[in-house]
């Protein structure tokens, strides 16, 4: 079955997504935005880092559309756009126990 050719936009489209996932920070953030929204100030100390810091992973994961962020007076929250990272950290997920239990079996444990 051929497969039918896609427009080079969409690819890049879809890179610039992966891009953005493809920081510890951002993974860190996206899966604490699964369990709720939470301000700047929140992720600051989850994550372990300046704010500016912080800001600027926000800012990149803001520019793909994979968070929102609303202000509630002074405070800026950040939520998911997308409920489907439930699926993505899934996939990842059994990709690492496959590679694990192949690391496994070749150092024979």
């Amino acid at each position: 079955m051929a497969m039918k050719r896609r427009a080079p936009k969409l690819y890049e489209a879809r890179a610039a997504i992966a891009k953005a996932l493809a920081h510890p920070t951002r993974l860190l953030v996206l899966d604490a935005l699964r369990q709720k929204d939470m301000c700047v100030c929140e992720l600051t100390e989850l994550v372990g880092a300046d704010q500016s810091t912080v800001s600027k992973h926000l800012a990149i994961l803001k520019n793909t559309g994979l968070v929102e962020a609303r202000k509630e007076g002074a405070m800026t929250y950040y939520s998911l756009t997308c409920p489907c990272l439930d699926g993505f950290f899934q996939c990842i997920e059994s990709v690492l126990q496959k590679n694990l239990k192949e690391f496994r079996a070749l150092v024979g444990r």
